[in-house]
């Protein structure tokens, strides 16, 4: 029988498990969310409560049930050229001014089922043609990287994508695939899907001249923040670019970037 009763001290758990591992903070607000997408891993388990759900998470017995936890409590909602402005501003303004010395290499930070990264890279392969360049995509869920490698995404998402960049870029599905379409192979080899958690010490990714760090922030309090967006410096080129949401800023979290516009930051 899957539950639907979780009580204060339950959510606070849950509140403290996600925030240890990936500095979200979860709101009581969130409490429903909360129950619709951990209520199944209780059934799955045969438990009788959310606490005894998060006992076994505590008990270091189930390591894959851990991060099963993780990908459910991590919110995802991405599509194409969201916020599309900043495509433009890739294109009009970062890519126009780019001096073709290193190969131009974009970070998706939070990628999610990989909609941003392949929006970044229709853009690149457009404007930079043969010349290198190269995007690493990742997130902290395991769950959607398994459908941003794949590409394969129902039809109704290529809504906000420019015609001459579906039609040059996609496959639309046919036969038993009818009703999707799948990103092209030749798009895909550019984009690498890798999981990576923000709240942690990063990997060896290299430098970059861009890197999308978007609807992330608003998880995140002030330290976190701060911490994060120090980590991601570290890893742009100085001139290069820090791309957060519409609704985030930078104020008062450091002094590394300099605003060139809402929601758009140069390495200083």
């Amino acid at each position: 029988m899957i539950p639907n009763a979780l009580s204060d001290q339950e959510f606070t758990q849950f509140q403290d498990f996600i925030y240890r591992i990936a500095g979200i903070n979860l709101s009581f607000a969130k409490k429903p969310l909360v129950v619709g997408r951990l209520a199944k891993r209780v059934d799955h388990y045969r438990l009788s409560s959310f606490g005894d759900y998060f006992q076994l998470l505590k008990s270091g017995a189930h390591p894959d049930e851990v991060q099963m936890a993780v990908d459910l409590l991590t919110t995802n909602e991405t599509y194409f050229f969201r916020e599309h402005k900043h495509f433009d501003f890739l294109r009009d303004t970062i890519l126009a001014q780019r001096s073709a010395v290193k190969p131009f290499r974009v970070w998706s930070a939070a990628s999610s089922t990989g909609q941003e990264a392949y929006s970044v890279a229709m853009v690149l392969a457009d404007k930079l043609g043969g010349q290198p360049w190269e995007v690493i995509a990742s997130d902290i869920s395991t769950r959607v990287l398994e459908t941003a490698r794949g590409g394969h995404y129902p039809l109704p998402q290529a809504e906000h994508i420019p015609q001459d960049y579906l039609s040059g870029y996609c496959l639309k599905g046919i036969g038993a695939q009818e009703g999707t379409f799948l990103v092209a192979r030749t798009l895909r080899e550019r984009v690498t899907f890798m999981q990576v958690n923000l709240n942690t010490q990063l990997p060896k990714l290299g430098d970059f001249d861009v890197v999308f760090l978007r609807n992330v922030m608003i998880y995140f309090d002030m330290e976190i923040k701060r911490q994060v967006v120090q980590r991601i410096a570290e890893k742009i080129r100085p001139g290069g670019y820090l791309l957060v949401g519409h609704s985030e800023s930078l104020n008062g979290v450091t002094d590394a970037f300099r605003s060139v516009k809402p929601s758009v930051y140069r390495k200083l």
